[in-house]
């Protein structure tokens, strides 16, 4: 797909379209010297070259990948309307592309009913989702796991609700033993489940929590900012995600609410989030009087529903045309989630084979977690997993030639230690590499990916210092 065109196409659409409307002076007022502009728009070109190579297979650290052109073509071309989904009269034409993208997310959550809108984050989805928690069991808590994205209990205290941490399995995952003891306490009025953790990419077994929950009358919300994306790949033959999180995924459909986030897995631009909910009765709390909106139809005004006020129509409009060329369906937006997990099963093989490289857990989504192996068959003493991991990470970022972009993650000892029982706990904690396979053309990049990261890893062991003479 040629950008530069589409994005002529758009501008001159915008034109066209103007005009209809009458010729009109423009105010000098916001003239710009055309030559300072130039000299302005070389310098700012310049210093995005200052940014990493997120659009790169070689860039295989955060969750950080660039928008479809399409996405791009289709923010553009709204954008240079300007319109403000709040009130049907902010953004006529693109609430209505907000109403049909959100009633397909909706529909591949399983959701029968809902209410949702789109938001500027997945931290707004997931906010809102505890607003509307905090309203429906006033005075109650809210449980997360350990492995839960720090950004709950930073809400939880804005919203003046107790968070109760859970402790995690072994594959850090929410431990169900340890819920079951929570909520038989009475204290919780709401489980938030994570459908793939940040650091690990785990799945909390939310085919489970759900039942449970149930029993003890409390609420469930899915945190699925990162993974709900991945309910695409759940009914696949062969399955590209394995059985149990399978499970998880299309449980989704029975949680009260859920936070997505399309400029992750969605191919949008930041920032395009999503919060569902399940009862579209909760319309309910956000009720509010404005008596400068809401003025010029009868029908429902997204601001009437959401807690936010101005939030841009050009991010609508990119994911209606986002989802017109990739629906969401396995054969669609679904095939590439697929390359990237497909990227990620064969990587896992290939560490686990290698030398030089071991895995800290088995993935269960797109982002991998390992670490340089121990020189030998001597055992990993954490200290020095944490600065092999390190000098990976650096050496890689800075090689002039090949570089390779990867992340880390600071895990404790004894989570360490949980899986890899010959580990010597030295230190408290210590930090493993991190990868995140999100794009699909990692597919097509691995076998030179994987062996820059083992060449990397051959000599990153750090020698021990020596005793004595």
């Amino acid at each position: 797909m040629e950008l530069g065109y589409w994005l002529g196409r758009g501008a001159e659409a915008f034109r066209e379209w103007a005009r209809a409307y009458g010729e009109f002076a423009a105010h000098t007022s916001m003239t710009v010297d055309e030559a300072a502009c130039e000299v302005a728009f070389k310098e700012l070109t310049a210093r995005l070259r200052g940014s990493y190579p997120f659009f790169h297979p070689c860039y295989a650290g955060q969750m950080l990948k660039p928008p479809h052109p399409v996405a791009v073509a289709g923010y553009v071309a709204a954008m240079l309307v300007n319109s403000n989904n709040h009130a049907l009269d902010g953004g006529p034409a693109t609430s209505v592309m907000e109403e049909e993208v959100v009633e397909q997310l909706a529909e591949m959550a399983g959701f029968t009913a809902h209410l949702g809108h789109l938001t500027s984050s997945g931290t707004q989805a997931n906010l809102e989702a505890l607003f509307v928690a905090r309203e429906s069991r006033p005075g109650t808590g809210v449980a997360v796991s350990g492995e839960a994205h720090y950004t709950h209990a930073r809400m939880c205290h804005l919203l003046g609700v107790p968070v109760f941490t859970v402790p995690v399995d072994a594959r850090g995952r929410m431990d169900m033993g340890e819920l079951d003891r929570l909520l038989s306490a009475g204290a919780v009025g709401t489980v938030v489940v994570t459908m793939g953790t940040t650091a690990l990419g785990a799945v909390d077994p939310l085919h489970r929590i759900v039942p449970l929950a149930r029993r003890h009358g409390v609420r469930v919300h899915a945190d699925a900012a990162y993974g709900g994306f991945f309910r695409l790949l759940a009914d696949g033959e062969p399955a590209p995600v394995a059985p149990e999180t399978g499970d998880a995924l299309r449980a989704i459909a029975q949680c009260d609410s859920v936070a997505i986030d399309p400029h992750k897995h969605g191919l949008q631009p930041y920032g395009c989030g999503a919060v569902l909910f399940g009862d579209p009765d909760v319309a309910r709390f956000f009720r509010h009087d404005s008596p400068y909106t809401y003025f010029t139809s009868h029908r429902p005004h997204l601001g009437e529903i959401s807690l936010e006020c101005s939030r841009s129509g050009a991010a609508a409009a990119a994911l209606w045309l986002t989802l017109k060329l990739l629906p969401l369906a396995a054969d669609g937006l679904g095939a590439v989630l697929a390359a990237g997990r497909r990227a990620t099963v064969r990587w896992a093989e290939l560490i686990g084979a290698s030398p030089y490289l071991e895995l800290y857990q088995p993935p269960e989504l797109d982002i991998m977690t390992y670490y340089p192996a121990a020189p030998g068959s001597s055992s990993p003493r954490l200290s020095r997993v944490g600065v092999a991991s390190e000098e990976v990470m650096h050496r890689g970022m800075k090689a002039h030639e090949d570089p390779v972009f990867l992340s880390v993650a600071r895990v404790t000892a004894g989570a360490f230690t949980a899986r890899h029982a010959d580990a010597v706990a030295d230190s408290d904690d210590t930090q493993v590499l991190r990868s995140v396979l999100m794009k699909p053309e990692s597919e097509l990049y691995l076998e030179r990916l994987h062996q820059r990261v083992e060449q990397l890893a051959k000599t990153s062991w750090p020698v021990p210092r020596r005793c004595g003479p």
